[in-house]
């Protein structure tokens, strides 16, 4: 089972959008049970007393205008524990890179990227909380999304015969 990570700031806009894009992407292909998905956040800004606050209002208005739901989903912080317990880290921008490295205190096994690799670009995904425009983060997260399984399902998420770690991309 390949384990993926999606990061943002908060865990309420970016990661939770893509956690819930790139697991309707697995059901559809009928892969959903090789994968295990989640998302966390690399502030406690949305996680007040210790209890996450649900998927943004505007970000899950745009998840259901393609016909999904983050319903149930609360924000959790980034751990230092999940850079072993996950195969992938992908972070929305150049400063969730920097908090998830921070948190983690390293990144030895090339596990972190950025989404937007994926899809051969080097721009962030733009946090749709200072835009306002939930549309184009949701296009690109599905476009990252979309080349992320792309890049998996081509064997390149297979483990090293040697090391048992993913390869980097």
């Amino acid at each position: 089972m390949i384990k993926i990570l999606f990061i943002c700031h908060g865990n309420i806009c970016r990661s939770p959008m893509a956690e819930t894009v790139f697991r309707n992407l697995l059901q559809r292909k009928g892969i959903l049970k090789r994968y295990d998905v989640a998302s966390a956040a690399t502030s406690t800004e949305e996680i007040p007393d210790g209890v996450g606050n649900p998927v943004y209002p505007p970000a899950q208005r745009e998840l259901e205008k393609h016909g999904l739901s983050a319903a149930g989903k609360r924000a959790v912080l980034l751990k230092p524990e999940d850079y072993e317990n996950y195969d992938l880290l992908i972070g929305m921008d150049e400063r969730n890179m920097a908090g998830m490295r921070r948190i983690t205190g390293h990144d030895k096994k090339e596990k972190m990227h950025k989404l937007l690799e994926y899809a051969g670009l080097s721009r962030d995904v733009a946090d749709p909380w200072y835009t306002g425009r939930f549309d184009l983060a949701y296009a690109d997260i599905e476009l990252g999304c979309r080349a992320l399984l792309e890049y998996l399902e081509k064997g390149n998420g297979e483990r090293c015969a040697n090391c048992s770690e993913p390869p980097c991309i």
